[in-house]
């Protein structure tokens, strides 16, 4: 068994629909491509995907930013998915261990994600418990257009 972690690259696109959808992001190709060409423009953002014996199985979307909060640079995944196949296998921590290697190149002092409050997201919050986050803070959103 082979387990690489790498920078996603356009010939991985087709392969993250299903993860996209089992995030809860459900979309096309077409905007799939969109989106990712647009992350992969700015250096800030990194996304990294996880390959099991040639076949894609997970992905972190990552970026990182300027904190109001302290001065310096921190790390926000705000994406995370594991196939659900592929789970409690240590894939999922390998790949939290992975951004933040990519994190602290980056300069970051901390890094954040944030998870649904979901009845089925339980199993995540222990997940990330279990990896070492705390659970800090609820998130709000609002739709602007």
């Amino acid at each position: 068994m082979t387990i690489e972690i790498r920078t996603v690259q356009s010939s991985d696109y087709e392969d993250l629909l299903e993860l996209m959808a089992e995030l809860g992001y459900p979309t096309s190709l077409e905007e799939l491509t969109k989106r990712f060409e647009l992350l992969l423009s700015h250096t800030e953002y990194e996304t990294l995907v996880v390959v099991k014996n040639n076949q894609l199985i997970g992905f972190a979307g990552l970026c990182k930013a300027l904190s109001f909060e302290f001065t310096g640079v921190f790390a926000r995944i705000q994406a995370f998915v594991i196939s659900s196949k592929q789970r409690k296998q240590g894939v999922g921590s390998m790949l939290l261990k992975a951004c933040e290697e990519w994190a602290i190149v980056q300069g970051a002092g901390s890094i954040t994600l944030n998870s649904g409050n979901r009845e089925e997201r339980i199993p995540a919050h222990a997940f990330y418990i279990r990896n070492g986050y705390i659970g800090k803070s609820t998130g709000f959103t609002k739709k602007l257009i």
